[in-house]
């Protein structure tokens, strides 16, 4: 089947000047990079590396326009919802589908209470009905995580969803999902350490905070494993590896502007309370992007 939504989708920062407001310019600077010289299939925002949960429904609209202004029709934009309350998405899915978007990314409901599996079906059915945008399932939340088999309930029985960014670290999970979802679901790998795997299991793309920090080497690898050079594809997960040990950390979105910044783009800094790089986070990092040959 083919789908605008397929292949390499960076989860794009959120550029925060130090008073907290967004970047436009350095938003759009980033957004031509990543169409015109990184070669991405797609552009994801909002999401957890453009921290969307402190985002309002007035900036995600911002953010949402000037991306798709910038991109331009080229690549597919997907437009990421963080919120609990079904109506807060339905709200804000509405405020940007003037710009066309081609799916909402949602997580779960998960403030501290999950929803039973009957009302979290309920939950995107609504939001998928409410505001005629195909959504794609972000199960990203530990305590709010959603089984293989809820996840083919709601892709078998809800019109309008129409995928899963499957994230966190078990293969096996996403295994299990793309086995059972078939080959019409877009089930994208937010499995960001086993790229390579996920790909030759069966992943129709992904959206993960490491294609971000560095996506040339990321449309590399899915361009070798779809052509079947696969000791190629090897290489560079060895390299994409250790790039991503070095910035997996409870302020990933920060190292991944400083994964930005070495390569000379503009991610602005995190919004408050998240901490910028510290001092013991640069030289991994560094040396991952420096024996990659990113810089």
């Amino acid at each position: 089947m083919n789908h605008p939504i397929s292949g390499i989708i960076p989860p794009l920062v959120t550029p925060f000047r130090s008073d907290g407001t967004i970047d436009e310019a350095a938003l759009r600077s980033e957004t031509a990079y990543l169409v015109g010289t990184a070669k991405v299939h797609g552009l994801a925002v909002c999401g957890s590396t453009g921290e969307g949960h402190t985002l309002s429904t007035s900036e995600t609209r911002l953010i949402t326009r000037i991306v798709t202004e910038e991109a331009a029709g080229q690549v597919p934009i997907i437009t990421g919802i963080i919120a609990n309350s079904t109506d807060t998405v339905i709200a804000r899915g509405k405020s940007v589908e003037d710009f066309g978007v081609q799916a909402l990314q949602v997580t779960p409901p998960h403030y501290l209470f999950r929803p039973d599996d009957d009302a979290m079906e309920q939950h995107f059915a609504r939001i998928a009905q409410a505001t005629q945008t195909p959504v794609m399932i972000y199960n990203v939340v530990p305590w709010a995580y959603l089984s293989p088999d809820l996840l083919v309930r709601i892709l078998n029985q809800v019109e309008g969803v129409i995928g899963v960014k499957q994230s966190a670290g078990d293969l096996k999970l996403l295994a299990d999902l793309i086995t059972r979802a078939g080959p019409d679901a877009r089930i994208m790998t937010a499995v960001d350490a086993l790229l390579y795997p996920s790909f030759s299991l069966g992943a129709v793309g992904a959206i993960a905070a490491i294609l971000t920090a560095v996506p040339q080497l990321c449309v590399a690898l899915w361009d070798a494993v779809n052509a079947h050079e696969l000791t190629r594809a090897k290489e560079l997960h060895e390299q994409l590896l250790p790039i991503w040990d070095a910035i997996f950390d409870d302020n990933l979105p920060a190292n991944v502007r400083y994964c930005m910044e070495l390569q000379g783009r503009q991610g602005g800094v995190p919004r408050a309370p998240m901490p910028v790089t510290g001092v013991h986070q640069q030289q991994p990092i560094r040396e991952a992007l420096a024996a990659a040959g990113v810089i």
